[in-house]
């Protein structure tokens, strides 16, 4: 589904990431592990389009996206949920969500959608018509990320989900996540916090100072003494 090739990225003339290969299978929940700076939302936004990678070569579905506007890229099918929970915070929790209807396709849905959506975050529903800015963090982070399934990716990338949340509610957020590939839905996360991220995924990637320094199935990655000495405290 996503091939990653050669990819090398900078912010002006700072590299930050270094001849990136990684793959994603149609149906995958994939983890993204690495510390805060290592350039997993570099990689994130050079998908996404929001920042054009220098060199190496992105597709998906068997087509080239590298020099596809963002715009395009969310209309090819490819969702990103930002690191930090960035809601509009004086619109309400339906206006949020309908802002991530953004395509023709996915506005013709927009009712369907809702219902879906708020069918898994049960609580979007209740405060539909409250100002999102309003909502405690774990109730955003549940509507960033129902807005990012608003658009019908087939592709969802979700940066840091369980940032600054309690562990209850990172285990209620990560339950639904796991359902995506049921409906459809291929997932690329990206987290610090490898032993929720590797419960749920498929296989990983540890990437560290831009590179990819190691990758495998879930089960290897939390046997791995990198992962368990610098991820998961062990």
């Amino acid at each position: 589904m996503l091939n990653i090739n050669g990819l090398n990225a900078a912010y002006g003339v700072i590299p930050v990431l270094h001849d990136v290969n990684l793959q994603i299978k149609q149906g995958e929940i994939v983890a993204l592990l690495g510390a805060n700076g290592a350039g997993k939302t570099t990689l994130l936004n050079n998908i996404s389009g929001v920042l054009p990678a220098k060199t190496g070569i992105i597709s998906f579905l068997g087509e080239d996206i590298q020099k596809e506007s963002s715009d395009n890229i969310v209309n090819k099918g490819i969702s990103q949920i930002p690191e930090g929970r960035k809601i509009f915070p004086y619109l309400s929790v339906k206006e949020n969500l309908l802002m991530g209807a953004s395509t023709k396709k996915a506005w013709k849905k927009r009712k369907e959608m809702m219902e879906k959506v708020c069918n898994l975050f049960p609580i979007l529903k209740e405060r539909a018509s409250q100002r999102a800015s309003l909502m405690s963090g774990g109730e955003q982070q549940m509507l960033v990320i129902a807005r990012g399934l608003m658009a019908q990716p087939k592709l969802l990338m979700i940066d840091e989900p369980s940032l600054g949340l309690s562990p209850l509610i990172m285990s209620q957020i990560y339950d639904v996540i796991k359902t995506f590939p049921a409906d459809g839905i291929t997932v690329l996360l990206s987290e610090q916090n490898a032993l929720y991220a590797l419960e749920i995924a498929t296989r990983g990637y540890v990437l560290q100072d831009g590179h990819i320094v190691l990758t495998g199935t879930s089960h290897f990655l939390l046997n791995s003494e990198l992962v368990k000495k610098a991820y998961i405290g062990m």
